[in-house]
């Protein structure tokens, strides 16, 4: 996608995209034994682990130093953004849960977004030291910052501030409120560091989810902690850093890295969703047909958009 606004697509064509999908099994191998046709299932979009590196040895597959993912990675088996996608059958053999059964009660449109879910449950639940009674702020807008809320609302925080920026206005910070978030802050408009730390306090903010990778966030998510306090960075930038962070060291905190999820990470979200803990449907701003990505994709990038569902709709 380098070639539609953004800057670490691929430049290699041939090679379909779309790593969030869900859909109903069509064929199996004639060695497959545990799924069968007819199944609806979600993929967690591994397509090529090696399963003997320190990280498969723990289960930690999205970590795997050869990992390929479906519809991300270049490769030959295809992405979401199509009629079929194949899931390796080796994929199987190595991580059983690459694919997970959709449960009753759960649709398609659910399950096609468990991947930023299980992102959110495994920055707070799995990788913080996040107590209930605690403030989290989390900065970003889009579906892991959204589900991040979720997340830090089901685990008992008592102030959720979302950042955002001044396009986040319209859109996005009603439906923030709307998923728990007791606070916003326009990052356009106010001092962030500030505003925080007169929300939540500065003893009680220790932990900052920190989703849109850019340096600035990073900086005011380090500086608004307390003592002894963690930023997990769940969103990537590709800038070098332009500040010290001298800080971390001076205060005893800590920025912990985030890379996807794990098996409990599925497990426990797939459970949330089918309980109704977790609401999709208020983040899903637009329906439409794959014939008609340039219109999602147009919406994701001025902000008009939280989540765009796109189902196959071209003419056989």
């Amino acid at each position: 996608m380098k070639h539609y606004n953004v800057d670490s697509g691929s430049d290699e064509f041939n090679s379909i995209r779309g790593h969030e999908f869900a859909g109903c099994i069509a064929q199996v191998g004639e060695k497959v034994k545990d799924w069968k046709v007819g199944q609806r299932v979600v993929s967690d979009n591994s397509g090529h682990v090696c399963g003997v590196c320190p990280a498969c040895e723990q289960g930690d597959f999205l970590c795997c130093t050869e990992k390929v993912n479906l519809g991300l990675d270049n490769n030959t088996w295809g992405g979401g953004f199509s009629k079929y996608c194949l899931v390796p059958g080796e994929i199987l053999k190595i991580h059983r849960h690459a694919l997970w059964e959709i449960p009753d009660g759960v649709d398609y449109e659910d399950a096609a977004v468990l991947d930023p879910i299980c992102n959110a449950y495994k920055s707070i639940a799995q990788q913080s030291k996040f107590l209930p009674g605690q403030d989290v702020v989390v900065i970003g807008t889009g579906p892991l910052g959204l589900f991040s809320v979720q997340m830090a609302r089901i685990m008992g925080a008592v102030n959720i501030v979302v950042v955002g920026l001044q396009e986040d206005v319209a859109v996005r910070f009603p439906v923030a409120k709307e998923l728990g978030a007791t606070a916003v802050v326009n990052g356009s408009t106010e001092d962030v560091v500030a505003r925080c730390q007169q929300i939540c306090g500065k003893d009680n903010l220790g932990l900052v989810i920190e989703c849109s990778g850019a340096n600035i966030a990073l900086k005011q998510a380090i500086e608004m902690l307390r003592p002894n306090g963690e930023v997990v960075r769940v969103g990537m930038g590709f800038k070098p850093l332009d500040f010290s962070i001298n800080d971390i060291t001076a205060w005893n905190k800590s920025i912990i890295g985030h890379m996807a999820y794990d098996s409990t990470s599925w497990r426990n979200a797939i459970r949330l969703l089918a309980s109704g803990a977790i609401k999709v449907k208020p983040m899903i701003t637009h329906r439409i047909g794959l014939s008609q990505w340039r219109e999602g994709f147009d919406a994701m990038v001025d902000k008009t958009a939280i989540k765009v569902i796109m189902t196959y709709d071209f003419d056989e």
